[in-house]
């Protein structure tokens, strides 16, 4: 079987962790974010784990994984 590619914008949005989970970065985090409170903006940061109905599809799109 031909090797398959990995999708570049998936692979950008997206992060694996060690034990398999995949991550991804919270919603609305660029624009107009001074006027958010500190809290709010600091949430922002964090990676949060993706949906499992999103999971197969997403790792369809990054099947090597992402280093």
């Amino acid at each position: 079987m031909p090797k398959l590619k990995t999708h570049k914008g998936a692979k950008s949005r997206f992060h694996i962790t060690g034990s398999g989970k995949i991550m991804r970065a919270k919603g609305p985090k660029s624009h107009l974010r001074t006027k958010k409170a500190k809290r709010v903006r600091r949430q922002f940061d964090e990676m949060i784990e993706l949906n499992p109905r999103d999971r197969k599809r997403i790792s369809r799109l990054i099947p090597y994984g992402v280093k």
